[in-house]
């Protein structure tokens, strides 16, 4: 086992490791560690814990330090910094001509370099506004194109349920999301009631996957081949939640209606599968991206 705290640097982010190194650190506390892009301040969001050496990438790096009152004060000076040169990116996308959308700034705690975020269309040469931009800053500058689930992660707002975007306030990481979950939960595929405000598919479809998935073991999916205690058929409707299955008996006269069905009283002898038709996906092409 090895002892770890978990610190964060941006509100809604990934949780990176590091070593204690014997100190006690609780949730809230601002650290300075050394990471890939520097020396940063983060916060704790894991204190110290012991997990399994196969879950920690060695070597595990230490904290410097806790974040002390000049630090704090060095990282509300860089956050208004940030809104400066957000105002001066913003002037020289323009002066530039360049197809691009300014979305964020993120300069590191020891000032040895600053990340531009954008968003474009397609990719964009800008290697002219680099170098612009390292005339005026003088340090180390690195523009990053980032996908639209990012920007609605960096710019938050509300989802159509009326709450917080679940990226930007509380999804660490974005997991993958299928067109097929929306057919597996029989949900309308249409775009606007499948999709988010960055329109892609709604994070939330995945919550609840896990529960579909198995009730879509237990229960015959439409087009099955059924044995009920009223005959043999043909599910023509299922729904997972309630357990209810509406069968068209073979002995039935062809415009007789379906007959109801609790799944646990009906034998699968030939089980259907769901499947989003061609169709479908030129429809929806794109939200998956």
């Amino acid at each position: 086992m090895t002892e770890i705290i978990g610190v964060r640097f941006r509100d809604v982010g990934k949780v990176y490791y590091f070593s204690p190194g014997g100190r006690k650190l609780a949730l809230g506390d601002k650290v300075i560690v050394e990471t890939a892009r520097g020396v940063e301040c983060g916060d704790v969001v894991i204190a110290n814990r012991e997990v399994e050496d196969t879950k920690v990438v060695q070597p595990l790096r230490p904290i410097i330090r806790p974040a002390n009152e000049n630090d704090l004060e060095t990282l509300k000076k860089n956050r208004l910094k940030e809104q400066e040169i957000m105002k001066v990116f913003t002037r020289k996308i323009a002066e530039h001509k360049l197809e691009m959308k300014p979305i964020d700034i993120d300069c590191t705690f020891d000032g040895s370099k600053i990340l531009f975020y954008f968003t474009a269309e397609s990719r964009v040469d800008f290697r002219e506004l680099v170098k612009d931009l390292a005339s005026v800053y003088r340090t180390r500058i690195e523009l990053r194109q980032i996908g639209v689930r990012d920007e609605a992660k960096m710019m938050g707002g509300l989802g159509i349920c009326g709450r917080k975007f679940c990226c930007s306030s509380f999804l660490g990481e974005f997991q993958p999301v299928s067109i097929k979950m929306a057919k597996e939960q029989s949900l309308s595929l249409n775009p606007t009631k499948i999709s988010g405000t960055c329109g892609r598919l709604m994070c939330c479809l995945k919550y609840e996957q896990d529960c579909y998935d198995e009730l879509l073991k237990i229960t015959p999916k439409i087009g099955a081949l059924v044995e009920t205690p009223e005959g043999r058929g043909i599910v023509e409707d299922a729904n997972l939640l309630t357990g209810v299955i509406k069968v068209k008996l073979d002995k039935n006269p062809e415009d007789a209606p379906p007959v109801s069905v609790n799944r646990a009283d009906a034998k699968i002898l030939r089980d259907g599968k769901i499947r989003v038709n061609k169709e479908e996906l030129q429809a929806l092409k794109g939200l998956e991206d």
